[in-house]
C-alpha cells in the first residue's frame, strides 16, 4: 500500500506531467507568435527600464518597479538555480540547457502577458494598498471568483511549503555541513531574520530584498564568469556540447531526447516561474499606470534568471563534466565550481545557496500573504506572518519528503487557474502590444 508522501509524488507527476509542459510552453509560444516575439524586439528597452530605478512618485502603488522586479526575481533566483539545473542535467544531459533556454525565450511573453494583467486588473484600499494577481484578473476579468479562490488556495499552501520550509531545510542543510552549526541554532537565527523583515510588510519586504538579490546574483555569476575566464578554452567545446545535443539525447541512456527536452524545459520553467503565476503578485505593487511597461519590467526578471543565472550554472557543469558521476543537486554543482575554481568554488555554491533560499524565503511570503488576503481579508494578514515565520523554524528541524512532495502539487496546480485566465484574456494583451508603443492605463 502506498504511503502519503508516495501518493503526493504520484499526484505532483501527474501534475508537471506531458500535459502541463505542453500548456505551460503553448501558452509561451502562442503570446510570442500573436504579438510578433515582443520580448525580442523590446528586450534592450525593457532592459533600460528594469535598471533606470524609477520611483514613480506619486503614482498609485507601494513599491518602485525596481523593487517589483526585485521581489519577483528573490523568489526566482533559489535553490533551482542551483541544484535544478544540474538536476536536469543530471537527467537530461548537456542538451536539457538548451531547451531550458528554449522554455526562457518563451516564458517572457508569458511573464510580459501576467505583469500586464496583474497592473491592468489591481485594485487599491483606502489607505493606498494595492493588490493583484491571478486572483484578481480571474475574478474581475473573467467573473470566476470559484477558479480564482482555487489558485489562492494553491498559492497559500504551495507558499509554507516551497516557499518557506523546504528554503530553510536547505539553508540548514547547507550550515550544518561548512560550519558546524546545528539545524536548531539556524532555525531559530533564520526565523528571527525572516519575522524582522515581515514585520514591516511588503515595503519592508522589498527594501531587503534590493539589496539582497542584485548582491547574491552578481557574486554567483562573478564567480561562473571567473571560472570561464580561467579555462577560457573549454567554454566553446562546452556550448557545441549543449546544442548537439539538445538534438540527439546522446549524452542520455538509450540518446532518449524526449528526456532531454522534458527535463530542460521543466527545469526551466521551475527557475523562472513563468506561467506560474507567482512574479504578477508583485508587479501589481508596482507604483505605475501603465501595464505594458510594467509587464516589459517584469519579462527581464525570466531573461536574468534563466538565461543569466542558469546558463552560468549550466555551462560550469558541462566544462566539468562531473554530471555522469553519480552526483546529482547541490553537491553536484559545488562538486564542479570547486573542481574549476579550487578553494574557492565551494563557497560560491555554498554562500549562493544560503542567500538564494532566504530571498525565496522572502519573495514567497509576499506570495503566500496575498493569497491569504484573497481568501480571508485583512484579518489574516498578522496571523499568516506568525505562521510562516514559525515555518521557516519548522523547515530547518523535519525531513521534507512528504512536506515537498505536497508543496510541489500545490506550486504546479497553481499554474492551471492562472493559465486559463492568461490565455482567455490574451486578447487584451495582444490588443495593447507595447510594439505599438501606446501608454494604457490600469482599468478603474
Amino acid at each position: 500500500m502506498k504511503s502519503v508522501t508516495e501518493w503526493f509524488e504520484m499526484l505532483g507527476s501527474w501534475v508537471w506531467g506531458p500535459v502541463m509542459l505542453v500548456l505551460l510552453v503553448g501558452t509561451g509560444l502562442y503570446l510570442t507568435i500573436r504579438m510578433g516575439g515582443m520580448q525580442f524586439l523590446l528586450l534592450p528597452k525593457a532592459l533600460k527600464l528594469a535598471f533606470s530605478r524609477q520611483t514613480n512618485i506619486g503614482e498609485p502603488g507601494e513599491i518602485s518597479p525596481f523593487q517589483a522586479l526585485m521581489t519577483a526575481m528573490a523568489a526566482t533566483i533559489g535553490t533551482g538555480n542551483i541544484a535544478g539545473v544540474a538536476t536536469a542535467m543530471v537527467m537530461g544531459g548537456p542538451g536539457a540547457i538548451f531547451w531550458m533556454w528554449l522554455s526562457a525565450m518563451l516564458g517572457m511573453a508569458t511573464k510580459y502577458a501576467e505583469a500586464y494583467l496583474a497592473v491592468y486588473f489591481r485594485v487599491m484600499d483606502d489607505q493606498g494598498r494595492v493588490s493583484g494577481g491571478p486572483m484578481y484578473y480571474i475574478e474581475r476579468g473573467l467573473n470566476m471568483k470559484w477558479l480564482a479562490i482555487i489558485f489562492a488556495i494553491c498559492g497559500t499552501v504551495a507558499a509554507f511549503g516551497a516557499g518557506c520550509s523546504v528554503q530553510s531545510n536547505s539553508v540548514a542543510q547547507v550550515v550544518e555541513r561548512n560550519f558546524g552549526l546545528m539545524p536548531w541554532v539556524t532555525g531559530i537565527l533564520l526565523s528571527s531574520l525572516t519575522g524582522l523583515v515581515l514585520i514591516g510588510g511588503l515595503k519592508r519586504i522589498a527594501h531587503v530584498i534590493s539589496f539582497i538579490v542584485p548582491i547574491m546574483a552578481i557574486f554567483y555569476v562573478g564567480g561562473g564568469l571567473l571560472i570561464m575566464v580561467n579555462h577560457h578554452e573549454m567554454v566553446f567545446p562546452a556550448l557545441t556540447l549543449i546544442v548537439q545535443d539538445a538534438f540527439t539525447g546522446e549524452a542520455v541512456a538509450g540518446g532518449a531526447i524526449g528526456a532531454v527536452i522534458r527535463y530542460g524545459i521543466s527545469r526551466g520553467i521551475f527557475s523562472n516561474e513563468a506561467g506560474l503565476g507567482t512574479a504578477p503578485m508583485a508587479a501589481a505593487s508596482a507604483r505605475t499606470t501603465k501595464p505594458a511597461e510594467q509587464g516589459l519590467i517584469s519579462m527581464t526578471g525570466t531573461f536574468l534568471d534563466t538565461i543569466i543565472v542558469c546558463s552560468i550554472t549550466g555551462i560550469v557543469l558541462v566544462m566539468a563534466g562531473q554530471y555522469e558521476t553519480g552526483l546529482t543537486g547541490a553537491a553536484l554543482t559545488a562538486h564542479s565550481f570547486d573542481m574549476l575554481l579550487p578553494g574557492f568554488g565551494t563557497w560560491v555554491i555554498t554562500i549562493g545557496l544560503i542567500f538564494f533560499a532566504y530571498s525565496t524565503i522572502l519573495g514567497w511570503s509576499f506570495y503566500g500573504e496575498k493569497c491569504a488576503q484573497y481568501l480571508i481579508g485583512e484579518r489574516a494578514i498578522k496571523p499568516y506572518r506568525v505562521l510562516y515565520t514559525a515555518m521557516v523554524f519548522v523547515g530547518t528541524m523535519i525531513t521534507l519528503d512528504l512536506v515537498w512532495a505536497i508543496s510541489d502539487v500545490f506550486n504546479g496546480l497553481m499554474a492551471f487557474p492562472n493559465l486559463i485566465g492568461l490565455l482567455l484574456l490574451s486578447g487584451l494583451v495582444i490588443k495593447n502590444n507595447p510594439l505599438k508603443n501606446k501608454p494604457f492605463k490600469t482599468q478603474s
